[in-house]
């Protein structure tokens, strides 16, 4: 069976994206998992399938598979490049369109200077909605990760994050501490782990270990969840440039100023890299 894909990124965080109007295709998790492979697949963080939606008023449905074929409800820097791909594609002609998520609706927008605004939605903060198992919506949260007290900050931007505040980003044990606290049984759906260096109040730098992947260059809902835990915590002020390994992000959000749900707006590149075919092996189901 062949199917046809286009591989985009956003700060490095790479994805293979699936028309799935055009085409009779939803990857089942061994077809996932194959496509994501960097040696025998094509190669990604990520999987986005594009769909029809039934839903009035709304463009497209946007699913995500992680790269071990496990499906997530969010993803940031995948929104970002959703919009470019439907808009390149000649799937609509809209620079601004709703688009429907497993855990609500987003409205991503091309900018005229090529970058992407898209419109994340409120973050959550109550432990049932993350979910995560604590009697507290305290701000800051005491985990217990291999024999030691970590202070976290629980956020939901449509998927789980525990954002940790650390001295020295590129010092700090992501890949030791990354995969207990993405596992850590207090998080029954595993979470996303960030870990968050303050440089000034309107900027930070940030590394995350995202669930069922592992760390990627970028982290859009990552970036989102590690500027509101920043404000929320006093620590930043809207907005915030975040510094990933791959590139900026500029994320912005008044929630907590004005104390009413309010929306995280996050700004940044989509990039093509290229399109083709690949032939799915017969043995996967």
């Amino acid at each position: 069976m062949k199917i046809r894909f286009t591989k985009m990124h956003g700060l490095g965080n790479d994805f293979v994206v699936l028309d799935a109007i055009r085409q009779d295709f939803v990857p089942t998790p061994a077809q996932a998992r194959f496509l994501a492979d960097r040696h025998f697949g094509v190669g990604c963080d990520q999987l986005l399938v594009v769909e029809q939606t039934a839903t009035p008023g709304v463009d497209f449905r946007y699913r995500i598979f992680n790269a071990d074929g496990g499906e997530v409800e969010q993803c940031g820097n995948g929104a970002r490049c959703f919009v470019r791909f439907v808009h390149e594609q000649g799937l609509t002609d809209k620079r601004e369109i709703r688009v429907e998520t497993k855990c609500g609706l987003i409205t991503p927008r091309l900018e005229a200077d090529g970058q992407v605004t898209v419109d994340m939605g409120a973050p959550r903060f109550q432990p049932a909605e993350i979910p995560f198992d604590s009697e507290s919506d305290a701000v800051v949260q005491a985990l217990d990760v291999d024999g030691a007290r970590i202070d976290i900050s629980v956020v939901s931007m449509g998927n789980p994050h525990a954002v940790q505040v650390v001295a020295d980003v590129d010092a700090a044990p992501v890949a030791r501490l990354g995969p207990l606290i993405e596992s850590h049984p207090r998080f029954p759906r595993r979470v996303n782990a960030g870990f968050m260096q303050i440089v000034d109040r309107h900027a930070i730098r940030l590394r995350v270990y995202e669930r069922g992947t592992g760390e990627t260059l970028a982290c859009g809902t990552g970036a989102c969840a590690a500027v509101v835990a920043g404000i929320r915590r006093g620590l930043l002020d809207s907005p915030v440039r975040v510094t990933t390994r791959g590139g900026d992000l500029s994320i912005a959000w008044d929630g907590e100023a004005k104390r009413t749900p309010q929306p995280v707006m996050m700004t940044g590149p989509a990039t093509t890299v290229f399109s083709a075919e690949i032939e799915l092996p017969n043995n996967l189901l």
